[in-house]
């Protein structure tokens, strides 16, 4: 018979980003709170993701750095990678953070439980035949590496999650994938001194970004060695004794030591009980409303679970969103195109708003413009080429923000503050960015949109 595990204003299922923000909110409003999870405290995002692969791709910027020292003036030489100490660095990274997290929790009294849970029914979650009753429940399970049904062996077939953990940089790598995901390994492994190819069916890599940002990116990508298959769906793939052949439709194929398949993550949803109790699923996503309501009992779901932006940053907000909700605050609902998006490569690629195609869909008028980072002085200064795309409604507010080029992740928080406050080109023009900082380029394509360019080149 299962005993019980006590009763909590909130029950959250899964302690990542989603989950823990809810906890942390929820505990701040004075609520009792249960988090459970299997694994470890920050999930996906701090274990396997966000953090993680961004502490490669600095390494890998510091390679870079230190191969392209002489055009800088400086003498410095590359003797390699030493992958142990890379793996090192990053996990130093990530313990710091987990321990942080850990005590953050802890001083807030939040009941941990440590385990596998399952939804037993619209009030209760069952972890090892304990029962915790939740007066609310908040389904936070998130995601994992869509396989497409391949054979994972860990070796030469890898997810991203295994390519995290790789102690070889491989010598040739074909990357199945062209989001961010795969386009971030893509360039680590580039900068570590790999070959790598890029397949991805739909025709431009980071197709979800403005399609002239996916255009800069490719040209970069080109520049820097790293080949791409665009508009050609993957076939198969048959591991060799020296690694892997991939067929493409069309017959084409490429050999190489690895496959990374990064073709996107999944709802981690199955066997949890979900169904039997009444939620309801499409493609094992679980579906709310704007309120992040399942529509059985009070029982609510955030994060890579349900089919919003797969952003860590969005499972924080959502996680917020919910725990304001049931401590009844009446937050407003969250504007997913209001949601910074970026993607770490060399060189970055940040948006914020709609793409102009997404305008033109929704039969909006628009202007926009082009401002390219050759006339920034801080961008010559770094030796970055890409450009800052603003999209705005005729005799309306900014749309979107678009941006390519190294670092530009940092200056997309502004684009957030621009969009989601609803600003006319002419009232960001009037504010003054400091020089010389890459941050003027955001600053410059305003002024051009609203018809006073300065160092603009016709």
């Amino acid at each position: 018979m299962s005993e019980s595990g006590g009763t909590f204003d909130l029950v959250i299922l899964g302690a990542g980003s989603g989950g823990y923000a809810a906890a942390l909110r929820a505990a701040e409003l004075d609520m009792s709170v249960a988090l459970i999870e299997k694994d470890k405290l920050g999930g996906t995002c701090l274990h396997q993701g966000c953090i993680p692969t961004k502490a490669l791709l600095h390494a890998a910027e510091v390679a870079d750095s230190a191969k392209e020292s002489e055009k800088f003036g400086v003498k410095a030489s590359f003797d390699g990678i030493d992958m142990p100490a890379v793996h090192a660095y990053k996990d130093k990274v990530i313990g710091g953070l987990h321990k942080g997290l850990t005590g953050l929790i802890k001083s807030r009294g939040i009941t941990v439980v440590q385990g596998e849970g399952k939804l037993t029914g619209a009030d209760e979650v069952t972890v090892d035949g304990k029962v915790y009753k939740g007066r609310n429940i908040v389904l936070a399970t998130g995601s994992q590496p869509k396989t497409l049904g391949l054979d994972i062996d860990g070796e030469k077939v890898l997810t991203s999650e295994q390519a995290l953990k790789d102690e070889r940089v491989p010598s040739s790598a074909v990357v199945l994938g062209g989001g961010v995901i795969g386009v971030e390994f893509a360039s680590v492994w580039r900068s570590f001194g790999a070959e790598v190819t890029i397949v991805e069916a739909l025709p431009h890599l980071v197709p979800v970004e403005e399609e002239s940002s996916s255009k800069l990116l490719e040209r970069a990508f080109r520049k820097r060695g790293i080949k791409y298959e665009l508009g050609t769906p993957f076939e198969s793939v048959k591991t060799t004794d020296s690694g892997v052949v991939v067929t493409l439709k069309g017959g084409k194929t490429l050999e190489a030591d690895v496959l990374l398949v990064a073709i996107g993550r999944g709802p981690v949803s199955e066997g949890l009980g979900f169904e039997e109790n009444g939620v309801r699923m499409e493609r094992g996503f679980v579906q709310v409303d704007e309120n992040l309501h399942t529509g059985v009992g009070n029982v609510y779901a955030v994060g890579d679970l349900i089919p919003t932006l797969q952003l860590a940053h969005v499972g924080f907000a959502e996680g917020i969103f919910v725990a304001e909700r049931i401590a009844g605050l009446n937050p407003p609902a969250i504007d997913y195109d209001g949601v910074p998006r970026i993607t770490y490569s060399e060189p970055e690629v940040a948006s914020v708003g709609i793409t102009s195609a997404k305008a033109k869909e929704r039969g909006l008028e628009i202007i926009e413009t082009n401002y390219n980072l050759a006339g920034n002085g801080k961008s010559q200064i770094l030796q970055t080429q890409g450009a800052v795309k603003i999209i705005a409604e005729k005799d309306g507010p900014v749309l979107g923000v678009h941006m390519v080029g190294s670092r530009v992740g940092e200056l997309i928080a502004e684009g957030q503050l621009i969009y989601n406050w609803e600003a006319l080109p002419a009232e960001v023009a009037q504010l003054i960015h400091p020089h010389p900082t890459q941050s003027e380029a955001l600053g410059e394509a305003h002024l051009a949109l609203a018809g006073k360019p300065l160092h603009v080149h016709d």
